[in-house]
């Protein structure tokens, strides 16, 4: 040390959230947040007025059918978490700022590391161009972000993981916050008390020794499968199998994605 002159620290990141912990407030109903990409800080959300988006309610426009026909993007899960939760976090259009610390991100890579945080990505021509992630358990997903570079990109991760939850039996699709962008895909929005019922009703119950005592979620994650469904999968076992099972045993993946939800559309 140079006498005479103080000494300067660098700032001390804090680590990652307890991946235990972070699941535990997604079973409770509560997630995190942060002001500032840096913000070292985390504060903990539960919204008096919750979207979700039924899965049997998932607005399919003809727009978007073709597009998934004609299978202009090749969709992959869990290829690249890293990129994705990383383009979730970057600058948007209509903001410089985001929700999606360091602090943030890291906890949601050990969570992913740990099997319980999925993505979603949209290639075209190698490219990355959208995708999601979020946190799966039992029969829930809580999407966090999504990011998209191209047209309708985000709309097709979104209807793809919209049809691997089906097929994985999940109940409950948690989207946090309405935004006119989910509202068009067929969002809605519920108070607190009644998103907690959904979320206790999906959650699968277990002995002392967490074995599922009953319903959904017994059977291994591939038990089930049969004319390109996967069922009694519970998240997160289930999930890449559901989604890769989603795609049907048809020529075109796309197209059978878009049967699926124009069928109940």
């Amino acid at each position: 040390m140079v006498h005479g002159k103080k000494a300067v620290h660098a700032p001390v990141t804090p680590p990652p959230l307890d991946p235990d912990l972070l699941l535990l407030a997604y079973r409770s109903g509560v997630f995190p947040m942060a002001d500032a990409r840096d913000d070292p800080e985390v504060f903990w959300v539960e919204p008096r007025r919750r979207a979700v988006l039924p899965l049997d309610g998932f607005h399919c426009s003809r727009s978007l059918a073709k597009v998934l026909r004609s299978d202009r993007f090749e969709v992959t899960c869990n290829r690249a978490f890293d990129r994705v939760i990383e383009a979730c976090a970057g600058p948007r259009a209509d903001t410089a700022e985001t929700w999606i610390s360091d602090r943030i991100e890291a906890s949601y890579r050990a969570l992913h590391d740990e099997g319980r945080a999925h993505s979603i990505e949209c290639w075209h021509q190698g490219t990355l161009v959208g995708g999601l992630y979020g946190v799966g358990f039992d029969r829930v997903f809580c999407g966090e972000s999504m990011f998209s570079r191209m047209t309708d990109a985000s709309k097709v991760a979104l209807a793809w993981l919209v049809v691997a939850l089906r097929h994985a039996g999940v109940t409950l699709l948690d989207c946090q916050f309405i935004t006119p962008h989910l509202a068009s895909l067929g969002a809605v929005e519920i108070d607190q008390a009644e998103y907690l019922a959904l979320l206790r009703a999906a959650q699968i119950p277990t002995d002392g020794d967490g074995a599922v005592v009953d319903g959904f979620g017994a059977g291994t994650a591939a038990e089930g499968l049969a004319d390109g469904a996967v069922a009694g999968a519970a998240l997160p076992e289930g999930f890449a199998a559901a989604l890769a099972a989603a795609a049907g045993s048809a020529s075109s993946p796309g197209n059978f994605i878009a049967q699926s939800l124009t069928q109940t559309s």
